[in-house]
């Protein structure tokens, strides 16, 4: 399906697009454009993976310039630019409605413009009842997707979306920061032991975004059912697994915009999602403002159904977490004691 086209990823120096590089760089795929606006990022990505099938482009998705020209002739979008961080969000909430919104609003509309054919959106669980400026400015990311989605566009194209829990590792993540603190004999800083997050890899993060993209019809938003596991778990599995189990521990308090626990699909939506087995699919709700006219008798009632989060997901214990840390690269070589944590 990708061969001799043309990728483009943005925010595509990040950990989502180092994942990507990795599983098509040895495809038929014919091109991979890299779009983000850090030089020093790019200039990395390019000594590490001298392929003439790359192309990076310096630019940013608040530009509509720049992503309009970046976008021309590419046959497929995976949109990962975002503010992502929780705390930084929630002290300059414009940046984040700037990248986040705007950005996704630029990026979708050059897609129409150039005839796009696929473009998979990436999104959060924090977009899900959100308290924070991250997750509200990707609910509404969401929103511009779904609402550019349903316009009739020349030429067809599918618009869609993922939604997903912690990615383990990736940049920003508490996996890295806990084993760096172990190194440099620091105490590991927990901010509350009982949070639970969804532990997903980053190759996890590129199926979903595979499978959305074979998948996906527009509007959708895919989903994956993952385990769970609390913070203070995490932590101890590390300690453990480094040989320190005695390693302080030190809570320090939840950060600005914290949830304790984090969900992927609302109450609302697990009643129309389809259940694919690993996957959810969440349709999008194509009705017009003339409501009466799609009523349906014997649908199923909100009242009914339940939210998907990570507090009712399998919640994986002390030795499950340590299992799935071992499938991370970096974690099997810091207990080898071989290298640092990397800097991704």
């Amino acid at each position: 399906m990708f061969k001799g086209k043309t990728l483009l990823i943005s925010g595509g120096t990040g950990s989502f697009g180092g994942a990507v590089l990795r599983r098509f760089l040895d495809s038929d795929i014919g091109e991979i454009r890299i779009f983000s606006r850090d030089e020093k990022k790019q200039d990395d990505m390019r000594s590490l993976y001298t392929s003439d099938k790359l192309r990076f482009i310096i630019g940013d998705v608040r530009d509509p310039i720049a992503i309009g020209n970046a976008t021309r002739d590419v046959n497929f979008v995976f949109h990962a630019a975002a503010l992502k961080q929780v705390p930084s969000c929630e002290f300059h909430p414009l940046e984040a409605v700037q990248t986040n919104i705007n950005g996704t609003a630029n990026l979708l509309e050059a897609a129409v413009a150039n005839g796009v054919d696929r473009v998979i959106c990436l999104s959060t669980d924090k977009a899900v009842y959100p308290i924070n400026a991250m997750g509200m400015s990707k609910a509404l990311m969401e929103k511009v997707m779904i609402a550019k989605s349903r316009l009739p566009r020349r030429g067809g194209g599918v618009i869609c979306g993922t939604r997903y829990g912690n990615v383990m590792a990736s940049r920003g993540s508490v996996i890295p920061l806990f084993v760096n603190q172990i190194i440099e004999g620091l105490p590991i800083t927990v901010t509350d032991p009982s949070m639970t997050r969804f532990m997903m890899s980053l190759d996890d993060a590129v199926e979903l975004v595979l499978f959305a993209f074979q998948h996906g019809e527009n509007g959708d938003i895919f989903v994956q059912k993952a385990p769970a596991s609390t913070v203070g778990t995490v932590a101890r599995a590390i300690a453990e697994l480094m040989g320190v189990p005695d390693h302080p521990i030190k809570e320090i308090g939840t950060r600005h915009g914290e949830k304790l626990y984090e969900t992927l699909l609302t109450r609302e939506e697990m009643v129309t999602a389809r259940d694919l087995d690993r996957y959810f699919r969440i349709p999008p709700d194509m009705r017009d403002l003339n409501y009466s006219k799609y009523f349906i008798e014997g649908e199923k009632s909100i009242s009914e159904a339940i939210d998907y989060n990570s507090h009712n997901t399998r919640r994986l214990d002390l030795q499950e977490t340590k299992d799935l840390l071992m499938t991370l690269s970096f974690v099997r070589a810091a207990v080898e004691g071989k290298v640092s944590v990397p800097n991704f």
